[in-house]
């Protein structure tokens, strides 16, 4: 049978944060799901790290399970923390910033 969902073990209960693990001076990324209409993304930021302004074509939510991040959509600044999500719209720019280390499950959702 055909798996759509990778690289995370099936039928087993997990603890989503413990799925990708931080490492120094580096953003570290887990694709759980990559396809046309969906992505499913881990992500571990160290402290100072950041990924810089961009736009996509599908609307990308951030779902934070550790840590605290500075995202930036458009011209505002959002202080996500541990618990918290955000939605960045399609076709906006925007941008994340570890002031301290931080994980994230990030899901974009493409027009079918």
């Amino acid at each position: 049978m055909e798996q759509f969902i990778k690289n995370i073990e099936f039928s087993k209960t997990l603890e989503m944060e413990s799925l990708v693990a931080y490492q120094e001076g580096q953003v570290i990324s887990r694709t759980l799901a990559q396809g046309k209409n969906v992505s499913l993304t881990l992500f571990a930021f160290d402290k100072g790290e950041e990924i810089s302004s961009h736009s996509s074509q599908g609307d990308a939510m951030v779902y934070l399970l550790d840590g605290e991040a500075e995202i930036t959509i458009g011209e505002e600044v959002f202080h996500v923390k541990k618990g918290e999500t955000i939605v960045m719209p399609a076709g906006i720019p925007h941008a994340l910033l570890a002031k301290e280390q931080f994980k994230m499950f990030l899901v974009v959702v493409f027009k079918p």
